[in-house]
C-alpha cells in the first residue's frame, strides 16, 4: 500500500470515498494523527496576506459606532488558486502594537493598610505607527505548511483597532467572537477602519482553534465563554482567568510575581496602544472612570467590577475542546487560574490539563498541540481525547521535558492529610499528623524588609513562624491544593498574611522548585467570608480587626503538583508582608497565632498511610 504522506508529496491525494489517487491539487496530509508539512503550501512568498477589520457587536468607547478590530490573515496560496477551504489558528493580543516600558507607570507599594494609595505620577504613551499592514506572523511557519491558515487581530483599543481597552471587560469576550463569526460567514469584515467595501473568508472551513500565552491565553478562553459556533479546539497557556485573582488574593491586595505595584489601571497604560486621537476616550471612561471607581486598593474587596471581569462565571457557554497548560512555579500568573477552570469543564467538554515545574509560560509539545488541531479541526480520529487527562512535566525531566502521564489531575490518588504545628515556631517547630510538642500562642512581627528566602533560612526569627516534618525517608508525592486554618490577632487594624510551604533546608544558588512548594495570601480582615477555602469570589466586604482579638480563617495555597526528595523536610512558614508581593506597611504589627486553631490539609497521594511511610512510621 502506497506511503499517503509520499502522495500528498508529488501532488497527489487520496480520495476517501473512491480510493482513487486524484492530481493536481495539492491538499493536507495527516501522518500517525498530526498535520505533516505539504511542500506546496510551504512557500512562503506564495503565501496570501491581507488585512481588514471585522465588525464587532458593541461600542466600547461610546463614539456612536460599533468598533472595528484589525485583523490579519495568513492562507497558502491554494486557497485562492485551488478552491482549497482551510480551518484557521486564530492568535489575539492586546500586545501586538507595542506597549509601554510597565515600570514606571505601577504604584508605589509603601503604604500603610487601609490608607489611600499614592497617586501614580506616569501614564506613558505608546508609539502609534497608522500605516502597519502585518500584525504579527507567530505561528506562521509552523502551521500554513501543514494546512492551516493563521489569523491574528488586535485587541480593541490598541494597535489599528479603534474602540477602548477594557481589560477584562465584556469586548475582551466579544472582540475575538466577531473575528470567528466573520470566518464563518456571520459578521462583516471591511477592507478599511471605516469604509463599506466588504471582504469574505470563503476559503475557511468554519471550524478555528485559538492559541495564546499570559493574556493572549486569556482570549481564547475569553471567546470560548461566549459559546460562539465555529471555536471548536483552544490552547491556553498561563491564562488570566480572572483580573481578581491576578491583583488580589482572599481580599488582599497582591501584585503579580515581577510587577510589584501593578494593577488593573496601570495594565491599561501598558497596552493602550490605539489611535492618539481617541485615546483619551478610553482613559475617561474606563482608566479614570470606572477603574479609579472600582479596583479599591484601599481594601482589596471582591466587587461587581471584579465579577465582571471573572471567566470562570461564564464557563457554562464553553462547548470546545480545550488543552490546558500552566506552570506550577508561575508566580505571575499564579496556577489556580488554570486550575479553577479546568475543574468547572471536567465532563463537560473534552478537556486535557498540561503542567511543567517552571515559571511563566510553557507551550505543551508541539506534537500535543498538532494532534489537538488536527482532532478538532480536521476531525482525524487520532484518540488525543481519550487519552490521559493530565500530562505532568516531573522535576528530573527539567522545565519543559517529556510530560508524565496520569488519570487526571489532581493525582485521582491523592487524599488530603491533616498536619498539626507545635512547638517553637520562632525557630523551627513540628509539624506533624499530631501535636509533638507544646500547643501554644506565638507572636510574631510584621518586617517586610525580610524577604521569604531569607526568613526560610533563618535559624530563629521574630518575623516568621517556621514548622517541620521530619526528613523523608523516601520521595512524597503532593498533587492538588494545601488549604490552611489559622486562628490569630493582629496588634492592628489590618495586616497582611503570607503562607509559604518550603522545602528545608533552604538552598541558596538552585532553582525555586527546589526550595518552594507552593504559597498563599489572604487579609484577615475578610476572615468571615474565609470559612472553606476554595475560590475566593465572596461580596462580603472586610471589616477592621480588633486588636487582641482573635479570628479564625481558612483559605487556598496556590495548587501544585511536586515530588519532594528523600532526605528533605516539608516546612510550614507563617509570616505577614511578602516584599515580592504584598503592600509594604511600616514594620511592628504584631501578629499572634494560636496553635490549637491551625492546621495544614495537604493533598498526598496515598494519603496519611503513605505519609507516615515516608516519614519513617511517625
Amino acid at each position: 500500500m502506497l506511503n499517503r504522506g509520499i502522495l500528498g508529496a508529488l501532488g497527489f491525494v487520496l480520495c476517501a470515498s473512491s480510493g482513487h489517487a486524484q492530481i493536481g491539487r495539492a491538499l493536507p496530509m495527516f501522518s500517525d494523527g498530526m498535520a505533516e508539512v505539504v511542500p506546496a503550501f510551504s512557500e512562503q512568498k506564495d503565501w496570501i496576506r491581507e488585512f481588514l477589520w471585522v465588525e464587532t457587536e458593541f461600542d466600547s468607547d461610546q463614539d456612536g459606532k460599533k468598533d472595528r478590530v484589525f485583523v490579519n490573515v495568513t492562507r497558502q496560496k491554494q486557497t485562492e488558486t485551488e478552491g482549497l477551504k482551510v480551518p484557521v489558528i486564530y492568535h489575539s493580543s492586546p500586545y501586538f502594537a507595542g506597549t509601554s516600558d510597565g515600570v514606571s507607570d505601577l504604584w508605589d507599594v509603601k503604604q500603610e493598610l487601609g490608607e489611600a494609595s499614592p497617586a501614580r505620577k506616569s501614564h506613558p504613551n505608546i508609539k502609534f505607527d497608522p500605516n502597519r499592514t502585518v500584525i504579527a506572523r507567530s505561528m506562521t511557519r509552523e502551521w500554513v505548511p501543514r494546512g492551516f491558515a493563521i489569523v491574528h487581530s488586535e485587541a480593541p483599543g490598541t494597535g489599528r483597532s479603534n474602540g477602548a481597552v477594557t481589560i477584562g471587560g465584556v469586548p475582551e469576550r466579544f472582540a475575538p467572537k466577531a473575528v470567528i463569526d466573520w470566518l464563518c460567514g456571520r459578521a462583516k469584515g471591511f477592507t478599511t477602519i471605516d469604509g463599506s467595501v466588504q471582504v469574505y473568508a470563503k476559503w475557511c472551513t468554519g471550524k478555528v482553534g485559538m492559541m495564546g500565552t499570559s493574556y493572549e491565553g486569556t482570549l481564547p478562553i475569553a471567546a470560548a465563554t461566549t459559546g460562539v459556533k465555529g471555536l471548536e479546539a483552544i490552547i491556553p497557556v498561563s491564562p488570566n482567568t480572572s483580573y481578581y485573582h491576578y491583583y488580589r488574593s482572599n481580599g488582599l491586595v497582591r501584585s503579580p510575581g515581577g510587577y510589584l505595584g501593578e494593577d488593573v489601571d496601570s495594565l491599561f497604560d501598558f497596552v493602550n496602544s490605539g489611535d492618539p486621537a481617541n485615546r483619551d476616550r478610553g482613559v475617561k471612561i474606563f482608566r479614570d472612570g470606572l477603574f479609579a471607581a472600582n479596583q479599591d486598593r484601599r481594601t482589596g474587596d471582591y466587587n461587581q467590577f471584579w465579577a465582571e471581569r471573572d471567566l470562570l462565571r461564564f464557563t457554562k457557554n464553553i462547548k470546545c475542546a480545550v488543552l490546558m497548560a500552566h506552570g506550577f512555579n508561575d508566580w505571575n500568573v499564579v496556577p489556580e487560574h488554570a486550575v479553577r477552570i479546568s475543574e468547572a469543564l471536567k465532563g463537560q467538554v473534552p478537556l486535557i490539563q498540561y503542567f511543567h515545574q517552571g515559571g511563566h509560560g510553557g507551550d505543551p509539545p508541539f506534537e500535543l498541540q498538532n494532534k489537538w488541531f488536527s482532532r478538532f479541526l480536521y476531525g482525524v480520529e487520532n484518540g488525543v481525547e481519550k487519552g490521559p487527562k493530565a500530562l505532568i512535566v516531573r522535576e528530573a525531566a527539567g522545565r519543559r521535558g517529556d510530560p508524565t502521564p496520569y488519570g487526571d489531575y489532581p493525582n485521582p490518588e491523592a487524599r488530603n492529610v491533616t498536619l498539626l504545628p507545635s512547638g517553637d515556631g520562632l525557630a523551627t517547630g513540628k509539624l506533624a499528623l499530631s501535636a509533638v510538642g507544646p500547643v501554644k500562642k506565638l507572636e510574631f512581627v510584621d518586617d517586610v524588609s525580610q524577604g521569604a528566602p531569607a526568613l526560610a533560612k533563618a535559624a530563629t526569627s521574630p518575623n516568621r513562624l517556621l514548622f517541620a516534618t521530619e526528613e523523608l525517608k523516601t520521595p512524597l508525592h503532593i498533587s492538588g491544593t494545601a488549604k490552611i486554618t489559622l486562628r490569630l490577632a493582629s496588634s492592628a487594624p489590618a495586616a497582611n498574611l503570607s503562607v509559604c510551604l518550603v522545602q528545608l533546608p533552604w538552598t541558596d544558588g538552585s532553582p525555586i522548585l527546589n526550595n518552594l512548594i507552593t504559597r498563599g495570601w489572604a487579609d484577615p480582615q475578610n476572615h468571615r467570608s474565609l470559612r472553606t477555602g476554595g475560590n475566593f469570589a465572596s461580596f462580603e466586604p472586610g471589616t477592621p480587626l480588633k486588636p487582641g482579638e482573635f479570628v479564625n480563617l481558612t483559605f487556598d495555597l496556590q495548587p501544585d503538583d511536586q515530588v519532594i526528595p528523600t532526605g528533605r523536610k516539608i516546612g510550614l512558614m507563617i509570616f505577614s508582608s511578602d516584599r515580592e508581593f504584598t503592600l509594604w506597611p511600616k514594620a511592628g504589627t504584631r501578629l499572634t497565632v494560636d496553635l490549637a486553631g491551625t492546621r495544614l490539609i495537604l493533598p498526598v497521594v496515598g494519603g496519611a498511610p503513605e505519609l507516615l511511610k515516608v516519614l519513617g512510621g511517625q
